[in-house]
């Protein structure tokens, strides 16, 4: 019999051999309301093209001063975007004044170090667009 349909088992945990997680399941449904609202996967799926492209065409094209990890383009990810400085030390400051303006959780993996923009689904195209700017901000103040 299996432990699923087993009442001992049951009763040996006190009636929660499988209580399910109830606060995740509810999360989810919100999430997936909000997707929904949307457009769906594919509405989703082209603001991050759009997001990620974006980031990737300053670090490729404009900037001097910061560069992606990842050159193979095919390689890359819509949903974490890694770029670094000239130095372990600028890349530290860069972190630092992020933070001071608001821009949290950049500081890149730590094996990788450098930064790592994560935007994921909910973040809004005006946070990259913020990221940009602040770049650009850096890069005149860091020559």
């Amino acid at each position: 019999l299996p432990s699923m349909l087993d009442y001992a088992v049951h009763a040996k945990n006190g009636s929660m051999y499988n209580t399910p997680p109830t606060f995740a399941i509810y999360m989810a449904g919100l999430v997936f309301e909000w997707m929904e609202e949307q457009g769906g996967v594919p509405a989703i799926y082209e603001a991050n093209q759009r997001k990620a492209a974006m980031l990737y065409n300053y670090l490729d094209n404009a900037s001097r001063l910061f560069h992606g990890i990842v050159t193979n383009k095919a390689d890359r990810s819509l949903m974490n975007v890694p770029f670094v400085t000239p130095s372990p030390e600028l890349d530290e400051k860069f972190v630092k004044e992020a933070a001071a303006s608001g821009l949290v959780s950049l500081k890149g993996h730590r094996l990788v170090g450098g930064m790592r923009a994560s935007i994921y689904n909910a973040m809004p195209v005006e946070g990259v667009k913020a990221l940009i700017e602040f770049i650009k901000k850096f890069e005149l103040e860091n020559k």
